[in-house]
């Protein structure tokens, strides 16, 4: 397993449990969608299996290491993370942000090599933006910008990436350009774990899906299993219709309208 989460509960105020009693795991080249309403605690897991926020019980392994007694730049070694937004500041090139990601592997008070600047190169070409390097990043689109920041994460050569909900605030278009590249990623063989808002990506690109909803996993497994109306009734609280459309030969979830609209039948 390169991830392991094993009974993990946490607590802002020592009282109010904002998750408890997690386990999920995932292999090489598994991608695991993590859904639930907002609030319900998904970025707050994610910081704790990245050691940002200490757990009240349970513990997290990567690559069979517990995560508590590692170094921020060995946990960053394993680890690449893309959070669900980022505002660039400095007027940046691409890849020179991009090329912080080789932090980790670079000793205290020396610059960049001549190895380091080829994998930057090598994670850029790796998701097909190799033509964005020179480009601002604070003049960038939004989907270009994302991208650029899973070159970053990549350029850590991790075995498991986390990304924080990477298709929200952008369009359709990119949207599809993010969860392709994740599936690209994953047949390469890194582990993913992704939180999303859409339930759709879990028929789209994962192998597992767990659905967390008041501090728990109401279900996990593979999607077609989890994602159904019963259980995306009990996360959201609304009536979703799950069925299969074959013009695009997989399952599909519309939520249903609460305020009675209805499409017009054409004339």
């Amino acid at each position: 397993m390169i991830l392991n989460v094993n009974n993990a509960s946490f607590s802002y105020d020592g009282i109010t449990k904002q998750f408890e009693e997690i386990s999920l795991s995932l292999r090489r080249g598994e991608v695991l969608s993590l859904l639930g309403r907002n609030g319900t605690g998904k970025s707050t897991l994610i910081k704790c299996i990245l050691n940002i926020l200490t757990l009240q019980k349970g513990e997290v392994e990567i690559n069979g290491r517990r995560v508590a007694g590692m170094r921020p730049d060995e946990i960053a070694r394993e680890i690449g993370y893309v959070p669900q937004t980022h505002r660039a500041v400095f007027p940046f090139r691409a890849f020179d942000f991009a090329l912080m990601g080789r932090a980790p592997h670079i000793p205290t008070f020396s610059v960049p090599g001549e190895e380091d600047c080829e994998k930057v190169e090598e994670a850029f070409a790796r998701i097909g933006i190799a033509h964005l390097q020179d480009k601002c990043i604070s003049e960038i689109s939004g989907g270009e910008s994302q991208m650029v920041m899973i070159a970053r994460a990549l350029a850590q050569e991790p075995s498991l990436l986390i990304l924080d909900e990477p298709t929200s605030h952008l369009d359709i278009g990119n949207q599809m350009k993010v969860i392709a590249t994740i599936d690209r990623l994953a047949a390469d063989g890194i582990a993913i774990l992704m939180s999303t808002h859409f339930p759709d990506h879990g028929f789209l690109l994962s192998h597992t899906v767990a659905i967390l909803e008041n501090g728990r996993l109401i279900a996990r497994g593979p999607a077609e299993d989890v994602i159904t109306k019963e259980n995306l009734r009990e996360a959201y609280g609304i009536d979703v219709c799950v069925r299969y459309v074959e013009e695009v030969e997989r399952m599909v979830c519309i939520p249903m309208s609460p305020c009675g609209c209805r499409g017009r039948e054409e004339a």
